[in-house]
C-alpha cells in the first residue's frame, strides 16, 4: 500500500512540475524566437507600381509571421518624414523607404534618426541626398529607360520637338530624362519644345500637357517619366483632336500601358520596371541585414522596352 501511494504521490508531482514547465514556456517566451516589425513608407500610393512592389513585401512578411506597417505620404516630404519618426518610435526593425524627394532635408533627418537607432533601411525606386544612410539602395537601371525610349524614337522619326514630363524632386525620374537628352544630344534633328513637372501623376500631367497646346508649341513626341503621366498626357491629346500624330513615351510597363500597347496605336512604347523584383529584393534585403548578413550597398534591376511588335510576349493583367 505505501508503495502504491508513494508512488502516485510521485507521478503526481512530476506531472505538476511538467506541466509548471510547459506553462512557463508558453507564459514567458514569444511563440516566435523574434517577431520583426517591418516600416514602409512610399511616395504615393496612388500609383499601382508601388502597390505592386508592397504585395512583395506583405507577402514574405506575412510568410514569417511579421508585422508590417505600411504608410501613404501622398507626395508630402513633411508628411513622410513625420511617418518615418513615427514609425521608429513605434519600435520597427527595419525600414522601407520610396522617398518623396530625395534632397528633402526632413526626409533625410528622419533617415539619420532611423540609422541612430540602428534600424536596417532599404530605399526603393529612387535615392537620397545622404546617401551613406541607408543600407542598401535598389534602383531600376532609370538611365538605361531613358536611353532605351530615346533610341526607339529615333528609329521610328527622322526628326522630333519634343515635350519632356518630369518630376524633377525624384532622383529616379531625374535619370530617366538624363538617359533620354544625353541619347539624343548633339543630333540637331531632335530638340525639347518644351518641359514641364507633373510630379508623376495622371491629373497632373493632362493639364500640364494642355498648357502647352494652349501656348501653340509644337510637338510630335512626349517622352513621359513614367506610365501614370504617360496617361495623362494621352488624356490630353484626346481632348485637343490634334490633326498629327504625336509617339508617346513612358517608364513603367503597367497593365494599362501594355493594354493600349496591344489593343491601341495611342502609345508608342513604355521601358518596363519590375515592381514584383524591386519588392522581392526590398524585403530579401531587410531580413539579410537583420540577421547580419551582407548586402551591396546598390542593388540595380534592370529594364526592357515594350513595343506593340513584343507586346504578345508580355501578361498585359499584371505587372512584371
Amino acid at each position: 500500500m505505501n508503495i502504491k501511494k508513494y508512488t502516485i504521490i510521485f507521478w503526481s508531482i512530476l506531472s505538476f512540475i511538467i506541466v509548471s514547465i510547459i506553462f512557463g514556456c508558453y507564459r514567458y517566451l514569444p511563440v516566435f524566437s523574434k517577431q520583426y516589425k517591418i516600416g514602409a513608407t512610399y511616395m504615393t500610393m496612388n500609383n499601382s507600381f508601388y502597390t505592386a512592389l508592397n504585395e512583395q513585401v506583405v507577402k514574405k512578411v506575412s510568410e514569417n509571421s511579421d508585422i508590417l506597417y505600411t504608410r501613404d505620404p501622398a507626395l508630402d516630404s513633411a508628411r513622410q518624414a513625420k511617418q518615418i519618426r513615427k514609425l521608429v518610435d513605434e519600435g520597427i526593425d527595419g525600414l522601407i523607404i520610396n522617398p518623396v524627394d530625395g534632397n528633402d532635408k526632413q526626409i533625410n533627418a528622419a533617415v539619420d534618426y532611423a540609422k541612430k537607432k540602428h534600424i536596417k533601411i532599404v530605399i526603393v525606386d529612387s535615392q537620397l541626398y545622404k546617401n551613406d544612410s541607408p543600407d542598401t539602395t535598389i534602383l531600376s537601371n532609370n538611365y538605361d529607360a531613358g536611353v532605351l525610349c530615346a533610341k526607339d524614337m529615333m528609329k521610328e522619326v527622322k526628326s522630333a520637338h519634343i515635350l519632356l514630363l518630369e518630376h524633377r524632386s525624384a532622383y529616379s525620374a531625374v535619370d530617366r530624362i538624363r538617359g533620354f537628352e544625353d541619347t539624343i544630344k548633339g543630333n540637331k534633328n531632335y530638340h525639347i519644345a518644351a518641359r514641364a513637372d507633373c510630379l508623376g501623376q495622371t491629373e497632373l500631367a493632362m493639364p500640364k500637357v494642355q498648357e502647352v497646346i494652349k501656348k501653340g508649341i509644337s510637338f510630335n513626341v512626349i517622352m513621359a517619366l513614367n506610365d501614370p503621366s504617360a496617361l495623362g498626357a494621352l488624356a490630353s491629346l484626346e481632348n485637343n483632336n490634334l490633326h498629327h500624330k504625336v509617339y508617346v513615351y513612358g517608364v513603367d510597363g503597367s497593365p494599362d500601358v501594355k493594354r493600349l500597347l496591344k489593343e491601341t496605336s495611342y502609345v508608342q512604347a513604355t521601358a518596363a520596371q519590375s515592381p514584383l523584383t524591386m519588392g522581392q529584393k526590398a524585403i530579401e534585403s531587410i531580413y539579410k541585414l537583420l540577421a547580419s548578413k551582407k548586402v551591396s550597398r546598390q542593388i540595380i534591376v534592370p529594364v526592357s522596352l515594350i513595343t506593340r511588335k513584343m507586346i504578345n510576349d508580355y501578361d498585359i493583367s499584371g505587372w512584371q
